[in-house]
């Protein structure tokens, strides 16, 4: 059977070309997963995210050793399931920032400036708690205000404003800039992913087949256009499926260039270093590699805190009380609030960013889907994160078997700026965790970092304990240099009938977590491929 449309990816940018493509009945579409369903009870509920990632439906993925990390490698959690990451992620909905969108256009890339690329924002978005001119109202998305934050989250937004900072209701609004709470992609107090979100009620439609547990191999490039794919069907068969209009990759910023590669679309050294003939010689596939980096900060506190909840008995009390009565701890994201400032005056738009947690943070590895990372002892924490890196990294292939993980590299603090960016970051958290309105809650003791007597301390902190906040963009770029893979269009630039739709085609990355931005892009691009541009 030939598709019209393939989809490679049912994560948070496949879900919605899923559900846009088949409004029309006439588009025969096909959606393809590697995972398996979302039926993992952890997946929706808020605050059960942690145990989420090293499962089942993660990847796993892991960066090469860091130089400028002392040769530590970087986890990378991706969604291996229905919905991808936004099925695995902290469910926060930030855009990002105005100019970032008015960058990309200023790139090369007409139509993405912040005013053409806003109604596609909307377009996704129900907005239960802010009705402006910025926000959507009746799309699929729904989005909200936790509905029991700590009093520890209103207490991080008040102590921000202690020290200068604005306080922001809506920073997916007229101004970023300032402290607030966070929203949510939380639906009654439960995960709304892109796969309940857009995808469940599209596969009631006779147009789309959903195939699960399935591996791409490879795109089939003919005569220089995309006919179909190949997936495997067991450890040694195959299987090709065509298609008679486009393809389109969405398998996120770490597997569509990895496809892409597979499939002869590539560097060419690159390409021949694996024994892969190269079909399109697009130099730039795999490169741009961009993420948010950060470290943080921590306080013990003298009142009971998210950290309590990490005992088993108070967890699963906990996820009782969700269950039964959808009401508890359990309905939150462990983010609660958030912040974007400037290291700069000089600055047009924030380059730092503020993730507040009522968690005391451990001393050691720091990531936030390990419940390891915190302490059982009560505590508050500030993740200082830079949002603006100018370190770029790779993703390269390790081998041509599609089922080897590809060699991601992601040079971090390889430019000098980066690292003194953070060290202003940190120094700013600990302002806000020692103003009135948090000092009440804590000891007045920051015992991580355990020392941050100097700036040489703060750096030797960052390089112990720095980590990626899970938000991979940029390694099939849209643009018009020569490294550029997609055009403005995300047509894969040198194919017909090919074309790439996800975090992968951002040129640079947004300032904020990336999911919003990605499920954007989807609206945006299934509105071209239903134009025909």
């Amino acid at each position: 059977m030939a598709y019209d449309y393939i989809i490679i990816g049912a994560g948070s940018a496949g879900c919605v070309l899923a559900n846009r493509l088949t409004e029309n009945p006439e588009n025969k579409v096909l959606l393809i997963e590697a995972g398996g369903p979302d039926s993992k009870m952890e997946i929706h509920i808020p605050g059960a995210y942690s145990k989420l990632h090293r499962t089942e439906v993660d990847w796993q993925f892991w960066g090469e050793p860091q130089p400028q990390l002392n040769q530590r490698k970087l986890y990378i959690p991706r969604g291996k399931t229905l919905g991808g990451s936004s099925s695995t992620n902290a469910m926060a909905y930030v855009r990002g920032n105005q100019e970032d969108f008015n960058e990309w256009a200023a790139l090369g890339n007409t139509g993405w400036s912040y005013d053409e690329v806003l109604p596609f924002f909307k377009k996704s978005e129900l907005n239960q708690d802010i009705q402006s001119d910025y926000h959507g109202t009746d799309g699929p998305l729904h989005i909200s205000f936790a509905k029991e934050p700590s009093p520890f989250a209103l207490a991080f937004v008040d102590a921000c404003a202690e020290i200068g900072m604005d306080k922001t209701v809506d920073y997916n609004g007229a101004s970023q800039d300032g402290a607030h709470l966070l929203q949510f992609t939380i639906k009654n107090n439960k995960r709304h992913s892109t796969a309940v979100a857009f995808l469940k009620p599209a596969m009631k439609r006779k147009n789309l087949t959903v195939k699960i547990n399935t591996l791409v191999k490879r795109v089939i490039i003919e005569n220089g256009r995309a006919t179909g794919v190949e997936v495997a069907t067991s450890y040694t068969n195959s299987e090709r499926i065509n298609c008679s209009k486009e393809v389109i990759v969405a398998a996120g910023a770490i597997q569509s260039p990895q496809i892409l590669m597979l499939s002869g679309i590539g560097d060419p050294t690159e390409l021949k270093r694996v024994g892969i003939d190269a079909l399109v010689p697009l130099p730039g596939v795999g490169k741009n590699l961009q993420d948010h980096f950060w470290t943080g900060i921590s306080t013990p506190s003298n009142t009971e805190t998210a950290n309590a909840f990490i005992k088993p008995w108070r967890m699963t009390k906990a996820v009782l009380q969700h269950l039964l009565f959808k009401k508890g701890p359990m309905g939150n994201s462990p983010l609660e609030a958030n912040a974007f400032v400037k290291s700069s005056p000089k600055l047009t738009s924030p380059d730092i960013q503020f993730h507040f947690v009522p968690l005391g943070i451990a001393d050691g590895s720091t990531d936030i889907y390990d419940l390891k990372t915190f302490s059982t002892k009560d505590g508050l924490g500030i993740m200082a994160i830079l949002i603006k890196p100018d370190s770029r990294g790779t993703i390269a292939l390790k081998s041509a078997n599609p089922k080897d993980y590809p060699i991601i590299n992601h040079n971090a603090l390889s430019e000098p700026n980066d690292l003194q960016k953070i060290v202003t970051a940190i120094k700013q958290s600990m302002k806000i965790i020692a103003a009135p309105a948090l000092a009440k809650y804590t000891e007045g003791q920051i015992v991580f970092p355990a020392d941050f007597s100097s700036d040489e301390a703060l750096i030797d902190h960052i390089r112990k304990t720095l980590e990626t906040l899970y938000h991979p963009v940029g390694t099939c770029k849209m643009g018009v240099d020569a490294m550029a893979v997609t055009n403005h269009t995300l047509r894969v630039h040198k194919v017909k009938g090919l074309r790439v739709v996800d975090a992968s085609v951002m040129p640079t990355i947004v300032s904020g977590n990336t999911n919003a931005a990605t499920i954007m892009i989807a609206e945006k691009g299934a509105a071209m491929i239903i134009s025909g541009v």
